[in-house]
């Protein structure tokens, strides 16, 4: 059986205190969590961007039998892709994009000023296109800083655009307002009081009583505990992770848009 990550990502200079890290392992049927912690924590981990995403793909490398599930968009709308096929976007990424400015500027204006979606994106009801304003640094460092090296590196496999082999680990795009979208739980939680802490504490209560997953104190504490909603959010991450490698039908279709554009497990 596969360990299970989740990751709320960021594509802030501090990085390392704003990404989440769930890690859990699926025992008898269900997903035990066992912690919950920034990148700044991991081995080698800092605040800053750049030895953030170092120590998270040096994890990522380290663990080939993990299923990790990313809070940012994989890929572009197909009419943006010049490429043959995503591999080869990712891989050229870097060299047509030089920084996230250049990308966001670049992709408004081959799409006409319109902010064009997924596939995915509108059938899992995403909050935005992969390059608005709001969370284009995200999706430009996932790919550029952790995607594309990955794959570069032969570690990892980005599901469905490459084959879910044995080995390596496997990468899903996820997101977590999704996720409850899907389940009818979708309800304010981010943010300070007792309105959004009590928020907090149902998507947890839901978790443990119809999800097949086991959250202890420690973990539940520091999702309670974080007003900005991030440690719960890579807590759902790696629960639409688990039920996406659990789901018979995984990877699911590797043809047609899915393997251009990407797809959101929720």
């Amino acid at each position: 059986m596969r360990r299970v990550y989740g990751v709320d990502f960021s594509g802030a200079r501090d990085a390392g205190q704003r990404i989440w890290i769930a890690r859990g392992a699926i025992v008898d049927g269900t997903l035990r969590i066992e912690a919950c912690y920034r990148a700044a924590d991991l081995p080698g981990g800092e605040a800053a961007r750049e030895p953030a995403l170092a120590a998270l793909r040096r994890l990522i490398t380290a663990e080939p039998n993990a299923a990790v599930g990313l809070d940012f968009p994989f890929g572009l709308p197909a009419a943006l892709v010049p490429e043959g096929g995503w591999e080869s976007f990712a891989r050229g990424f870097a060299r047509r994009y030089p920084d996230a400015d250049t990308f966001r500027r670049a992709c408004v204006a081959a799409a006409g000023g319109r902010e064009l979606r997924r596939l995915t994106d509108i059938e899992a009801a995403t909050p935005f296109s992969p390059y608005n304003l709001r969370i284009y640094r995200q999706t430009y460092t996932g790919i550029r800083d952790l995607l594309a090296p990955l794959v570069a590196a032969g570690v990892a496999c980005v599901v469905p655009m490459q084959p879910a082999l044995p080995g390596r680990a496997w990468l899903l795009e996820v997101c977590p307002a999704s996720t409850l979208k899907r389940d009818g739980r979708y309800a304010p939680y981010k943010g300070r009081g007792e309105a959004r802490r009590a928020g907090r504490a149902r998507i947890l209560e839901a978790l443990a009583c119809v999800e097949r997953v086991a959250v202890p104190d420690k973990v539940r504490r520091a999702a309670l505990d974080d007003a900005g909603g991030d440690a719960l959010d890579s807590l759902l991450a790696a629960v639409a992770a688990f039920r996406a490698i659990t789901d018979p039908a995984f990877p699911g279709p590797r043809d047609g848009r899915y393997v251009r554009e990407g797809r959101v497990y929720v």
